[in-house]
């Protein structure tokens, strides 16, 4: 992608979608934590299902404790993976209750010490629940990178470090949701709908057809 092709790019997804926000529900920085550590290899769809019977029960990392894991298991076991996810919950529960007084710290170090915490999901916490211009790459953002050309790379933190010296600091903050929000809804995988996309004047990404098969 151009540089000149960057500010339009964002300014188009802007105006789109001026406020983007996160597709996991929740209500306190806890709830946001455990909800994208539950979300590897899962849709949002799917966390949000589990979340919804979880978080009236137990919403706080000491309430997590008291259900057990066994208790937690039941409340998400609906999720792909949900031992594992459970048992780093618990584990992290007691991090946070142990060492941060039951809150969630606000640095990327103490975030990625944290069991089931990558770097991914410390920077979902860092940039939606306290504003800091961090570039989470998932599965979407990692293929929009690569074919838009806004930030060819060959690993997550490739592109992730491309898309931080690239994109404009005034579109920093939402730029992780306007590019998520695009890559799973018009900018998929399998078949990218080029056709309809508002952005596509700005891609290096060349389809084959220009309308539906």
């Amino acid at each position: 992608m151009k540089t000149q092709h960057i500010e339009p790019f964002f300014a188009t997804l802007k105006a789109a979608n001026p406020q983007p926000n996160t597709e996991l529900e929740y209500t306190s920085v806890f709830e946001l934590l455990a909800a994208v550590l539950l979300s590897a290899q899962a849709t949002d769809v799917g966390v949000n299902k589990a979340t919804r019977r979880l978080f009236p029960i137990a919403n706080t990392p000491q309430k997590i404790l008291d259900l057990g894991l066994a208790g937690l298991e039941a409340h998400i076991k609906t999720i792909g993976l949900y031992k594992s996810k459970a048992k780093h919950l618990m584990q992290t529960c007691e991090i946070l209750v142990s060492e941060h007084g039951g809150v969630v710290p606000r640095t990327r170090e103490a975030l990625q010490a944290l069991p089931g915490v990558g770097r991914k999901t410390a920077n979902v916490v860092l940039n939606v629940a306290f504003g800091e211009p961090t570039m989470a790459v998932d599965t979407h953002i990692f293929r929009m990178g690569n074919r838009t050309g806004l930030a060819p790379g060959k690993t997550p933190y490739d592109v992730e470090m491309g898309l931080l010296q690239r994109i404009p600091p005034a579109y920093l903050v939402d730029a992780h949701h306007w590019l998520i929000l695009h890559g799973r809804y018009v900018c998929q995988a399998r078949k990218p709908l080029c056709w309809q996309c508002a952005v596509a004047a700005y891609c290096d990404f060349k389809p084959k057809t220009s309308s539906p098969a």
